[in-house]
């Protein structure tokens, strides 16, 4: 399906009424801070629109040196997992 959109989809707007917006304004801030662009409209024309200070943040952010610092590596060289997991399953109980 191709609605001409460069990325083949049209990103969702949703329209609420002042009314609607003031019963649900937590839910409405949820949306916006979600990526969600929020419009508040009156008697059907859009008078507002809801948009989030900063971009919302995808993922997590990784500090790549703290990492590396705590890594912990085996003292006796590579894991045999073979070994490791048949350990396991002998003291584990059903």
């Amino acid at each position: 399906m191709d609605n001409g959109h460069p990325d083949g989809y049209l990103a969702h707007m949703t329209h609420y009424s002042v009314a609607e917006a003031k019963n649900s304004l937590p839910k409405l801030l949820d949306r916006m801070l979600a990526g969600e662009e929020v419009v508040i409209t009156r008697r059907g024309k859009a008078i507002g629109r809801l948009t989030p200070e900063k971009p919302p943040v995808v993922g997590m952010p990784m500090d790549m040196e703290w990492l590396d610092a705590n890594r912990v590596t085996p003292e006796a060289g590579p894991i045999d997992t073979v070994a490791a997991v048949a350990e396991m399953r002998r003291g584990y109980r059903y």
